[in-house]
């Protein structure tokens, strides 16, 4: 009688960024050709990963307290693996395993090709560890397994680390100098993708917009990227994440104007719209200039979609610094904005600098009033949206009602709509109605 070869299980809990999310679908398919299939509850599993993040203290904190839980699981199933991947992994090392004894395995965002061989060296009874940084590593020829995705919208990385350093960052001390994957890479990716029924890909980078890939045959930037990924089809969304404002060229912006299936939307992190703070932040561009490439992105993209990153109470920033922010955000008029107050990081630029002189009630307050802002101000965009018709992409059922799906126009924006006959995966052109500060509620439209 033929017996079958017992399937190991994998569990990864993911925490952090989208970069994060892309990184557990390259670990899930190195697991994978070792005999490894993703598995949805930890009791189960022969091992688990734990993705992290570290570019604010609360991320870490929610790691350390899910650890706890897991160290249980550990203790009923003593022959359990558990890894710690990712930022967090790379900033403390082999402070880690000290810290978290039972922990077995320690692996930075580079060392993920390492990882067959660490199991090997846990399985003999051993702890492992490989935080090294490369110069080289983009996973360009690993296959992402898609995990826990929707079936219709997947994210492509196409490049790796960072060198802006900015001074409140621990990026470039996680992951590295930055390098492009080759775009031939990256098309073929979205080609399977779409071929599986995807209709919507996100190209991730640090800096997406500062990709460069050179060779004997030449050179591809950002702009020149998103086109070929854009041909693919016509029916393939493309966006992508996170920009950075200097590298916000005419050239980019035209391209995105002129291509239907270029998402008209940008996430455009301005952290502060003080210039003295910008400065220390080591942003490399102005209030000013900021100011600049908005307007000459809503000239070319009039029906843009803009999100931010904000940060509230940075070194040194005066009351006087915090009402600039202000102004900027209602000058702008972002759809919506990641908001959070400055928690200095070890081992950063302004951690060994500059003193940490904001009080924590001030930051508090000033992120409260940032929030405050900008949630009228999302719920005052999306009012100037009720009457427009947009094309949607289906997503899913609504989370509210089984009556209903739920989908993203190309501006990023959730519209809420009657199921009717359609199904996640349908482009479905919707008039809106109605709205809250985060949603758009429409009727499809033949």
């Amino acid at each position: 009688m033929d017996l079958k070869p017992v399937t190991k299980k994998l569990y990864i809990e993911t925490y952090g960024c989208q970069m994060n999310v892309s990184d557990s679908e390259i670990v899930g398919s190195i697991m994978k050709n070792i005999g490894y299939e993703q598995n949805d509850n930890p009791e189960n599993a022969n091992v688990i990963f734990i993705n992290t993040c570290s570019i604010r203290d609360n991320a870490e904190q929610t790691v350390r307290k899910r650890l706890r839980e897991i160290k249980a699981l550990k203790k009923k199933n003593p022959r359990l693996t558990v890894g710690i991947l990712g930022c967090m992994a790379e900033r403390l090392k082999e402070k880690l395993i000290e810290e978290q004894e039972f922990v077995d395995l320690i692996v930075g965002p580079d060392a993920y090709r390492d990882l067959p061989k660490m199991i090997q060296t846990v399985e003999s009874g051993r702890k492992a560890i490989n935080v090294l940084l490369s110069e080289e590593e983009t996973y360009a020829e690993i296959e992402p397994v898609r995990y826990g995705d929707n079936g219709i919208s997947a994210f492509i990385s196409i490049m790796r680390g960072c060198q802006n350093w900015c001074t409140y960052c621990v990026v470039p001390f996680t992951r590295g100098k930055e390098r492009s994957r080759d775009p031939q890479t990256i098309v073929v990716e979205a080609q399977a993708l779409f071929d599986k029924g995807y209709k919507e890909i996100t190209l991730l980078g640090q800096n997406v917009n500062s990709y460069a890939w050179e060779n004997e045959n030449g050179n591809v930037g950002f702009p020149a990227l998103l086109k070929m990924v854009a041909a693919v089809s016509p029916l393939l969304r493309v966006r992508f994440a996170t920009s950075h404002p200097k590298d916000i060229s005419d050239e980019l912006i035209l391209t995105i104007a002129s291509h239907h299936n270029i998402c008209n939307y940008i996430h455009l992190p301005v952290q502060s719209g003080s210039s003295a703070v910008l400065k220390k932040m080591h942003r490399k561009y102005t209030r000013e200039w900021y100011l600049e490439r908005i307007d000459t992105i809503k000239k070319h993209i009039p029906d843009v979609g803009l999100s931010t990153d904000i940060i509230a109470g940075f070194c040194t920033e005066t009351e006087e610094d915090h009402q600039n922010t202000l102004s900027l955000m209602e000058s702008v008029g972002y759809d919506y904005a990641f908001m959070f107050k400055y928690s200095e990081r070890p081992d950063t630029i302004a951690a060994k600098r500059f003193a940490d002189d904001v009080p924590d009630d001030v930051k508090s307050r000033r992120l409260q009033e940032i929030i405050k802002l900008q949630q009228e101000m999302s719920l005052r965009r999306n009012r100037a949206d009720v009457g427009k018709i947009f094309e949607v992409l289906v997503e899913q059922v609504s989370k509210k009602s089984d009556a209903d799906l739920a989908g993203r126009n190309s501006q990023n924006k959730m519209i809420v709509f009657p199921r009717k006959d359609f199904k996640p995966g349908d482009y479905v052109m919707v008039k809106v109605h109605d709205c809250t500060a985060a949603t758009l509620i429409g009727t499809s439209v033949e």
